[in-house]
């Protein structure tokens, strides 16, 4: 609880004083390689094979609540939403499906970021979701 407390008072003074996480400058590279990717099919959710997955969150700026993302396939719009001890990064597809990656502080500086990416899509009216568990490292 006391970790917690601290946590609190120190984004609270962050946010004020403008404090940036490290990536904010220079972006992170991301890597999942653990998760769950379910296909709604005959009416129930069944398993799919996870297929590992990385990019890049550059060109983050967190007044503007913007980043980029970068992967083999291109370049994608990123909204931000900042929370305390973690910042969620939000991507709308063009076909209006939502993309979210949660990156948390790291406990020391330096370290790597614990990293939720959950994905929901739909093809042809039926759900395609997933969850992966990963890190991001400052670039």
């Amino acid at each position: 609880m006391k970790r917690i407390a601290i946590a609190m008072t120190w984004c609270l003074f962050a946010s004020v004083w403008g404090i940036e996480p490290a990536f904010a400058k220079g972006g992170m590279t991301c890597t999942f390689t653990d998760g769950v990717v379910k296909a709604f099919e005959e009416g129930v959710f069944k398993d799919e094979k996870v297929e590992a997955l990385r990019f890049r969150i550059e060109e983050v700026d967190l007044v503007r609540q913007t980043a980029a993302l970068r992967t083999e396939q291109g370049t994608g719009e990123l909204k931000i939403v900042r929370a305390i001890g973690a910042n969620h990064f939000l991507e709308v597809v063009t076909e209006g499906f939502l993309n979210m990656t949660t990156v948390y502080e790291a406990v020391k500086s330096g370290d790597q970021m614990p990293a939720v990416h959950s994905r929901h899509f739909g093809f042809f009216g039926a759900p395609f979701v997933s969850q992966y568990h990963g890190t991001c490292k400052a670039n």
